[in-house]
């Protein structure tokens, strides 16, 4: 089997719903991301890619209802001016779907089917339309009701239990009642998320990571707050529940929040991945080595406890166990269920999202997995830990996890 490699990744801002990103079309982010990382590889010249040099193109999205349907990889990659020849296809796990792509990359690269592959994924969260299902009789005198596409269920089938379908905040909830997550950690959990954040920002951690849009003013994430305490988090409502429940963890009343919870989200995301070989292809050197995948299902309203498994797994494909592993990226969809994944890995928080999460920088589903994708291999290399993890749980209760290894920490180790 062939080892696949992480070359590259690139990312744009995220923009909060309505924000900078919101007169951008989805397919328009895509094809600048698409066209970003390319150029940032010496070897992708016009004539390369004429040739073959970039196998196939793999996007993620999670909605697919609006401006990015009609296969959105495909029609970013011909937005972006790559050859008609390069072929492209859209993959559609939810939150997990540009995680998958990568997945998908990693394994096509592995059997040998490619060796360059140009994976990402994308979200308009702003722009995702109203839909109108059609009537089942003909000629309705009545009113018909829109259903808004931009996050959870709408349409649901009435076969399907009503446990399993309600909202992802309310699914949360449960999942805070059952492993006795209060709201003060989830507080503090999201000061932290925001603060390191900016302190990442500020550092310079993200000028190579992320590029901005063309048409826009946006440098950096925009839903980041700076200075945010648990103590002004603590200040709001809460969002799908009565505001009773006891701070420290009481199983009555609401703690998710709008200040403890992932904003909806624009944006874009891309991973350049490729066999050792594509290194002389691409004119750079690979920073990390998928060294394990990791897939995982449970009950739909606990998707966000579905990456404890999903991770187990992909350690386990690489071979090692937690206590190797020195940087972890969750996509933080909600406070409560990320400490809920934290709690059963048993692990130190200090190595999880240190440069921030989701909660500040924003969830644009179909980019998420290729943010924390390319986060982590890019902390791995600047810290020179060996190992980490890159994990994200999926609406419907799915979990995907990704284990790297940094190519020169493995280097400096086999000597």
């Amino acid at each position: 089997m062939t080892e696949a490699f992480l070359y590259d990744a690139v990312r744009t801002p995220f923009g909060k719903f309505g924000g900078g990103l919101a007169g951008i079309r989805p397919d328009d982010l895509a094809a600048h991301i698409v066209r970003a990382i390319v150029d940032r590889a010496p070897g992708l010249t016009a004539e390369a890619l004429e040739s073959g040099s970039v196998d196939e193109v793999i996007f993620g999205n999670a909605n697919g209802a609006g401006e990015e349907n009609r296969n959105l990889a495909r029609m970013a990659t011909l937005l972006a001016g790559l050859p008609t020849s390069i072929p492209g296809t859209t993959v559609n796990r939810l939150c997990g779907s540009s995680l998958d792509a990568a997945m998908i990359a990693s394994r096509q690269i592995a059997v040998g089917d490619s060796d360059v592959v140009l994976v990402g994924g994308v979200e308009s969260m702003s722009r995702a339309p109203w839909v109108l299902p059609k009537t089942e009789k003909p000629y309705p005198a009545g009113d018909m009701k829109l259903s808004s596409t931009t996050l959870g269920w709408r349409l649901v089938n009435p076969k399907m239990p009503s446990e399993w379908t309600v909202s992802l905040g309310e699914a949360t909830e449960q999942l805070r009642e059952r492993h006795a997550i209060g709201r003060d950690r989830q507080d503090e959990f999201a000061a932290r998320s925001h603060n390191l954040s900016d302190k990442a920002w500020n550092e310079g951690f993200y000028d190579d990571l992320v590029v901005p849009v063309p048409g826009t003013d946006l440098t950096r994430d925009e839903g980041i707050r700076p200075g945010s305490s648990a103590e002004k988090l603590g200040g709001l409502r809460t969002s799908f529940r009565s505001d009773n429940g006891d701070r420290s963890g009481s199983t009555k009343g609401g703690t998710v929040t709008a200040g403890n919870a992932s904003p909806l989200s624009d944006g874009a995301s891309a991973v350049l991945l490729g066999s050792e070989a594509a290194a002389g292809t691409l004119g750079l050197e690979p920073i990390a080595r998928i060294a394990g995948r990791g897939a995982a299902a449970n009950e739909p309203q606990f998707f966000g406890f579905a990456p404890v498994e999903a991770a187990n797994r992909a350690l386990a494909k690489a071979g090692i166990t937690w206590d190797q592993v020195g940087a972890v990226e969750l996509n933080e969809a909600f406070a409560a269920q990320s400490l809920a994944c934290l709690d059963a890995w048993k692990i130190e928080p200090e190595i999880v999202n240190q440069h921030g999460g989701a909660i500040a920088m924003g969830h644009p589903l179909g980019a998420s997995g290729g943010r924390i994708l390319g986060t982590l291999a890019r902390s791995l290399q600047r810290s020179g830990e060996r190992w980490g993890v890159a994990a994200i749980c999926i609406g419907v209760g799915q979990g995907l996890a990704v284990v790297l290894e940094n190519v020169a920490a493995a280097k400096q180790s086999a000597e």
